[in-house]
C-alpha cells in the first residue's frame, strides 16, 4: 500500500499558551524520524510570523499558517495546506499545532472538512494543560480565556498535565481531580517538559492507545480512566459544545500598523487575545530585556521571540511564560528577523511599546557616547 493509498493520521495538539505544544511537538518529531518516517506540521500563529518553527528542523516539511486562527478566519485554508502537504510530500502523520487561542472543535471542523479531499484519519486531539497555570486560574474561576482553557481540556481525547515538578503533591491530585471532572474519557498522564517514555500509542489505534496511556501514567502516579474512541469523544463533546465561549465576529480580526521609527509594530486582536509583534532595530542589553520580561504585567502571559544581544556573539530564540524565561542560541538558515512577539489579555499596547523603544534608545544613547 503506498502513502496516498492509506490514511495518514492527523494529531492536533491544543493547549493554551505557554503550556508546551511547541515541546512536544519537537518529542513527537524525535519520535518519529527516529523510526524512519516522515511526519509533516502545520504551525498556526495569531501574529505575522512563525516563531516556533525556528525549532523544526528543515528535513520536516511544514506549513506556516499566519496571521489568523485555523478554528475560524483561516478554518477554510487548514484544507488546503492538508492536501498540499500530502501531495507535495506524501508524509506518513501530520501534526497539526494551533495557536493557544484557538477553539479546538473549530479546528476539528476545519481537519474534516479535508477529509472530503484526502484520505486522512484524526487519530488523537492531545491538550497539554500547565498545572500550576489551570490550579491559578481556577482559583478566580471567571474570564472567557479560563473558558477557552476548559473546552480545550473538554475536547480532548489525551491530555497531559504539564509543569507537575511546580506542584505539591496534593496540588496534583487537585489538578488531576479538576481534570477528570471536566473530561471524563481522555487518558491523563503526568509529564515533566511533556516527556513520556513510550509513544507507541500514537500509532494504535483507541482501545490499544487507552491501555498504552493507562501503564504510561501508572508510571507517572496519573489518575486514569478508560479512554473512549476519538470519535466517540468528538461527537459528544461537539454535542455539548458552547459557541458562545468563542467569538466570531470577524471585525475583531482587524490589524493596526504603526511605521514610525522605520520598524513596525503590529498589533492583532483575537478575540479576547492580544498580539503585539516588534521588529528590533538593533542589538539590545540581555540584562535591561531579561529585566522588562521580569517586569511584565500578568496579563502578559507569553512572549516569544529572537533578538541579538549587544553582550553576546550569537542570536537568540527567547520564550517567555508566566514569569519564566528561556533563551536558546540560535544560528538562523536563511534571512530571520529579529522579532518579539508578546500574548496577553487587555494589556497597555503604549505602555509596552515604550518599554520596548526604550531598551533600544538606550543602546544607541550608549553607542553615541
Amino acid at each position: 500500500m503506498t502513502n496516498q493509498d492509506k490514511h495518514i493520521p492527523i494529531h492536533l495538539l491544543s493547549g493554551f499558551l505557554g503550556s508546551g505544544k511547541t515541546t512536544l511537538l519537537r518529542r513527537l518529531l524525535d519520535y518519529y524520524t527516529a523510526q524512519g518516517k516522515k511526519p509533516a506540521v502545520i504551525m498556526n500563529e495569531l501574529g505575522d510570523i512563525n516563531l516556533d518553527g525556528q525549532l523544526v528542523g528543515d528535513e520536516v516539511p511544514m506549513a506556516e499558517m499566519l496571521s489568523g486562527c485555523i478554528c475560524c478566519t483561516m478554518r477554510g485554508d487548514l484544507g488546503v495546506e492538508i492536501s498540499t502537504l500530502i501531495k507535495e510530500h506524501q508524509p506518513d502523520v501530520i501534526f497539526i499545532e494551533s495557536t493557544g487561542a484557538a477553539n479546538p472543535m473549530e479546528t476539528l471542523d476545519g481537519v474534516t472538512e479535508a477529509a472530503m479531499y484526502e484520505a486522512i484519519d484524526l487519530r488523537s486531539v492531545i491538550t497539554i494543560v500547565d498545572g500550576p497555570e489551570l490550579l491559578a486560574r481556577s482559583r478566580d474561576g471567571k474570564g472567557r480565556t479560563f473558558k477557552l482553557m476548559l473546552e480545550q481540556i473538554r475536547c480532548a481525547t489525551v491530555l497531559l498535565l504539564n509543569k507537575v515538578d511546580r506542584l505539591e503533591p496534593e496540588q496534583l491530585v487537585e489538578a488531576q481531580q479538576q481534570l477528570r471532572e471536566l473530561n471524563a474519557h481522555a487518558p491523563i498522564v503526568a509529564t515533566v517538559r511533556c516527556a513520556i517514555d513510550n509513544w507507541s500509542w500514537l500509532d494504535a489505534d483507541a482501545n490499544a492507545t487507552a491501555e498504552s496511556l493507562h501503564r504510561e501514567a501508572s508510571s507517572a502516579n496519573a489518575a486514569v480512566v478508560d479512554s473512549s474512541s476519538v470519535a466517540g469523544s468528538i461527537a459528544e463533546h461537539h454535542d455539548e459544545h458552547d459557541l458562545d465561549l468563542h467569538d466570531h465576529t470577524h471585525n475583531d480580526h482587524n490589524y493596526a500598523h504603526d511605521h514610525a521609527h522605520t520598524h513596525k509594530e503590529h498589533h492583532h486582536s483575537h478575540d479576547h487575545v492580544m498580539v503585539i509583534t516588534h521588529y528590533w532595530r538593533k542589538p539590545v542589553s540581555s540584562e535591561a530585556f531579561e529585566a522588562l520580561l521580569q517586569r511584565l504585567p500578568a496579563n502578559i502571559y507569553r512572549a516569544k521571540g529572537i533578538v541579538t544581544f549587544t553582550d553576546a556573539p550569537s542570536r537568540f530564540l527567547f520564550q517567555y511564560a508566566y514569569k519564566e524565561s528561556d533563551f536558546m542560541r540560535i544560528e538562523p538558515q536563511g534571512h530571520v528577523n529579529d522579532v518579539a512577539v508578546f500574548i496577553g489579555e487587555h494589556f497597555s499596547k503604549e505602555w509596552l511599546l515604550s518599554e520596548l523603544e526604550q531598551l533600544e534608545q538606550l543602546e544607541l544613547s550608549e553607542a553615541g557616547e
